[in-house]
């Protein structure tokens, strides 16, 4: 497949790049810094793209969207990751929220929710990982129970716990994933959209190597949802996973950065190239090709898109290539920049950009399933595929 996407793809490129020199610092490195005001940049950021028509660039018009197609959304969120995801912690509602209630929502759901996606002026979290129910969604033991009469409810209470939850300190919406009746794994799991200034929801953050703002832990105790809280249907809420999931993982273009990354340090390095070991060089080109890979898997996942399809087993080899040319570009841009690799500030090699990749890189392969998860996704397909 070309990588070329077109005169307008390029033309969107440089209007991205043009507002992000303008807006932010070279030295900028995301939302999730000891300073306020990365985070404080980010929120500002995404008001202006909306008011340019380039945060929800593919969405319908009807939603605050642009009416663009998704390749000019994979040029948008190509540009926001290479340089360190500039819309901070809006782009999960942008990503994958905000899709998966066009999907699986009422009308008065996307009346309510999508335009202030659209417009830069939410921030969402998920309520999907658990302490016994990491990657194995389908185990969660947090629990609606229905207000009134089972059979026609008033509403739900939501009680459970939920961890790693990215966002949650500072979003106004959760979407959460909980357990309707006595069935197990897939039955009965039912996706609620929960605002996060309710009753009975408690914050607590977890401290990371990934930085302030990032990881909490979440507890429901009986916290209310009305009947028109639940996205999909009662116990349906599997299907709502799948098109999530299928969203988030290709929304996550870290390969983009990562070619953004060996291409400025190998300027920093090309007037001592050839002093470079080779065992270097080779293990500089073989991360260039797995992030090329990566992102050729990408397309084809938002090709199936393009065409209707949730494509789960092809988002999950594309986030496969993705998290292993994470840490091989990590691996090959420490190497290359030895001690300085841990420098920051401006005088540092790409602005002290190597030892944050290198960091949110070791948790590459854990968020938004675990590498074995996707693996055990892609094989079971194999599998299935061979028997047929």
């Amino acid at each position: 497949m070309d990588f070329d996407l077109g005169a307008g793809a390029a033309e969107l490129r440089t209007r991205l790049r043009t507002l992000i020199e303008q807006h932010f610092d070279p030295g900028f490195l995301g939302a999730f810094t000891d300073d306020p005001a990365d985070l404080e940049a980010t929120q500002a950021f995404c008001r202006l793209l909306a008011g340019e028509g380039l945060l929800t660039l593919a969405w319908p018009t009807e939603y605050g969207g642009g009416g663009g197609s998704l390749w000019d959304q994979t040029v948008v969120r190509e540009e926001m990751w290479a340089h360190h995801e500039p819309r901070g912690a809006q782009y999960m509602g942008l990503n994958w929220v905000g899709p998966a209630i066009m999907a699986h929502g009422t009308a008065e759901q996307k009346a309510l929710h999508l335009p202030p996606i659209a417009a830069g002026e939410v921030i969402w979290c998920q309520g999907f990982s658990e302490p016994e129910a990491g990657s194995d969604l389908a185990a969660l033991r947090t629990r609606a129970e229905p207000v009134g009469d089972p059979a026609r409810p008033d509403g739900w209470r939501v009680t459970g716990q939920k961890i790693w939850t990215s966002y949650a300190g500072m979003a106004q919406w959760c979407i959460i994933a909980a357990r309707v009746g006595a069935g197990e794994r897939h039955e009965g799991i039912t996706m609620f959209l929960v605002p996060m200034d309710a009753p009975g929801i408690e914050v607590r953050p977890i401290r990371s190597m990934l930085g302030p703002h990032h990881l909490n832990e979440v507890f429901f105790d009986e916290v209310p949802a009305g009947p028109d809280a639940v996205l999909g249907a009662v116990g349906g809420g599997w299907s709502v996973i799948r098109t999530a999931l299928a969203h988030e993982r290709v929304g996550i273009a870290r390969y983009a950065r990562c070619e953004r990354l060996l291409s400025e340090m190998g300027r920093v390095l090309a007037p001592h190239w050839d002093e470079l070991p080779p065992s270097l060089e080779v293990a500089w080109a073989r991360a260039l090709v797995q992030v090329r890979v990566a992102r050729l898997l990408a397309y084809r996942t938002v090709r199936a898109q393009e065409n209707g399809e949730v494509p789960d087993v092809a988002a999950s080899s594309a986030r496969i290539a993705v998290t292993q040319c994470d840490q091989a570009v990590a691996e090959v841009l420490f190497s290359a920049a030895e001690h300085r690799s841990l420098e920051a500030g401006p005088d540092a090699p790409v602005h002290g950009a190597l030892e944050d990749h290198w960091r949110y890189a070791q948790a590459a392969t854990v968020s938004s399933g675990t590498i074995e998860v996707q693996r055990i996704i892609v094989a079971k397909s194999l599998v299935k595929g061979a028997s047929a």
